[in-house]
């Protein structure tokens, strides 16, 4: 046992690999929060629209709380490996390590976990990100990594995203990036505008913003597609490569924008075929607008009635002659 464990007080410490993101779990419990408070005045809603009004709820919020969260999460590309290799320049030492690539839309998440976490005097658990969004330099990241003096398998995954890499693969990935990021801010906001149609409620147009939210979020797929499918650098380590494929980010969108074209579509054909069920759907049955109907002409000026005309009628010939003088 040394004086600080064995490491110099005046070096920064590791990365930790969090179990979760601070800013995907402050979107979430926004989204839960607008949920309970809904549930809170669902008893206030009577008849069999409480189920449907809150099938809506759930599903518009679940909608939003997807396409906010994507935009910053990490994961639209993974791969793991676990491998041999050294752990710092100059050094002969091995040690046995998982290591994740993490690509999003912002930037790389590289994840380095010794297998045990205890190897070589240290502690081996790190997550490193290297952004290149609006107002970040990804070089200048990288190159703080090198002041650092970070593990060799981070570098070395890093370096394959440089401008400077001979992969090639920064620009592809930093433009697509930017794109599907757009479009996703874009499918947000048509969500905004098909919630407050379905709530006006003007349906017909709600599902053309809602169709238009799962065109967006299916375009955003196509930008990245775009970059995944760019040659790429093999990321070696000894006799194992680190792979990448889809990560969860990729499917969520997938499934949320296909839902939202399915229930989209499914609005225009209800309103097309059976009206009268997609009002049920949305509480608007016909007995409220005849409740509606009555409460207006109740407040109308009633007709004069017959009696009342038969009083008012003078014969013309009881009319009394009146002269005029001219001034």
């Amino acid at each position: 046992m040394t004086l600080w464990n064995g490491s110099f007080p005046f070096y920064p410490g590791a990365n930790a690999c969090f179990p979760f993101d601070t800013t995907r779990a402050v979107i979430i419990s926004i989204f839960l929060s607008i949920l309970a408070t809904f549930i809170i005045i669902l008893p206030g809603i009577r008849g069999r629209g409480r189920l449907f009004w809150f099938l809506r709820v759930v599903m518009g919020l679940f909608v939003g709380a997807v396409v906010l969260t994507i935009q910053f999460t990490r994961d639209w590309e993974t791969g793991w490996v676990t491998a041999n290799t050294s752990y710092k320049s100059f050094s002969c030492a091995l040690v046995n390590v998982d290591i994740g690539l993490h690509i999003g839309l912002g930037g790389v998440n590289v994840t380095l976990v010794g297998n045990p976490v205890n190897q070589v005097n240290e502690t081996i658990n790190y997550n490193e990100h290297f952004a290149w969004s609006f107002g970040a330099d990804y070089d200048q990241s990288y190159g703080e990594g090198l002041e650092k003096g970070l593990p060799s398998p981070i570098l070395y995954v890093a370096e394959k995203f440089t401008t400077q890499s001979p992969c090639s693969v920064h620009r592809q990935y930093r433009i697509s990036g930017h794109y599907a990021s757009l479009t996703l801010w874009m499918a947000f906001c048509m969500w905004l505008l098909s919630i407050l149609l379905f709530s006006m409620p003007i349906l017909l147009y709600g599902s053309y913003m809602l169709l238009l939210t799962a065109a967006l979020m299916l375009f955003s797929l196509l930008f990245f597609f775009t970059a995944r499918n760019t040659p790429k650098c093999p990321i070696q380590f000894g006799p194992t490569s680190l792979k990448t494929d889809y990560g969860g980010s990729f499917w969520l969108t997938l499934a949320t924008g296909l839902l939202c074209l399915l229930l989209g579509l499914g609005i225009i054909i209800l309103n097309s075929v059976q009206p009268e069920k997609l009002k049920l759907l949305f509480n608007l049955d016909e007995g409220k607008g005849e409740e509606e109907e009555e409460w207006d002409k109740s407040y109308l000026p009633a007709e004069p009635s017959s009696s009342a005309q038969d009083v008012l009628m003078v014969p013309l010939g009881e009319l009394c002659e009146v002269t005029a003088t001219r001034l």
